[in-house]
């Protein structure tokens, strides 16, 4: 890579880094190129990128930085996972390290905040968007149903006691 070539890819990574949400950093040496496309088309299918970034230029697009610290985690075969959505990206790597021993989370950053494995894990965990939509309205439409079943319960028991009555009436 040129001089110009790196430069761009420095700038390109600063601006990777300050404008999305959030950033997972991970090993990934042993992946096969399977794995990685695979890593990719998930990452892709919410919204969210991987690139494989050389230390030496992430640390000095790093410099600087609210989070330049990070630029710890950037030894050995490194990768980024960014999203502009800032759970995307978290939950997409934590379940890929889950089924595949050689991706293994290093840390990341949530905007100006640095995190380290169990930040990651618990942006993994945080329910997305669309999953805390889909409660509110469980919760919104809940108490209608309680409400119906709660005005038919004594009208059903009143039809009970009007059958049982009208059966001993007919036996008796």
């Amino acid at each position: 890579m040129d001089k110009a070539k790196k430069r761009e890819f420095v700038i390109w990574l600063n601006e990777i880094f300050k404008k999305s949400s959030s950033v997972v950093v991970a090993h990934y040496s042993g992946l096969t190129v399977a794995q990685m496309n695979d890593l990719r088309s998930k990452m892709r299918a919410v919204g969210a990128s991987v690139k494989v970034v050389k230390n030496r230029l992430t640390k000095i697009a790093l410099q600087g930085m609210e989070i330049e610290e990070t630029s710890a985690l950037f030894n050995g075969q490194t990768l980024i996972a960014y999203s502009s959505d800032p759970l995307a990206a978290p939950k997409v790597a934590t379940d890929f390290s889950r089924v595949n021993d050689k991706f293994i989370i290093l840390g990341g950053t949530m905007g100006a905040v640095n995190l380290d494995v169990a930040g990651v894990r618990f942006l993994a965990s945080i329910p997305s968007l669309k999953e805390l939509h889909a409660r509110i309205v469980g919760i919104i439409f809940t108490p209608a149903t309680r409400i119906a079943q709660v005005t038919a319960g004594p009208a059903s028991q009143l039809v009970r006691i009007l059958d049982v009555y009208a059966r001993k009436n007919e036996a008796g």
